[in-house]
């Protein structure tokens, strides 16, 4: 074997690798998981809103701006475990 192939496969099998593989694999089974909680918590926000609406038309305003809040909160939590994990796989 030529001795470049044999420093690649070296270097393919040094645990670094495989670490920083598990680093990835960690990130993006993470963010996928909060993308989906996120996805889940935001089509109740707007199932329930749908909901109320339809039974107390007059309250629209109210429950709309209530709606935002809630949205919003929801995904500052899906960001907030996002930055984490890229904090948490290069740090």
């Amino acid at each position: 074997m030529d001795l470049a192939v044999i420093d690649i496969l070296a270097q393919a099998a040094s645990p670094d690798n495989g670490q920083k593989a598990g680093r990835a694999i960690a990130l993006g089974v993470g963010g996928g998981l909060g993308a989906v909680g996120a996805g889940i918590g935001i089509g109740q926000i707007f199932s329930s809103v749908i909901e109320s609406v339809t039974r107390q038309p007059e309250m629209r305003d109210e429950i709309t701006s209530i709606q935002w809040l809630g949205f919003a909160l929801t995904e500052a939590c899906f960001f907030y475990g996002l930055v984490a994990g890229l904090i948490a796989f290069f740090l």
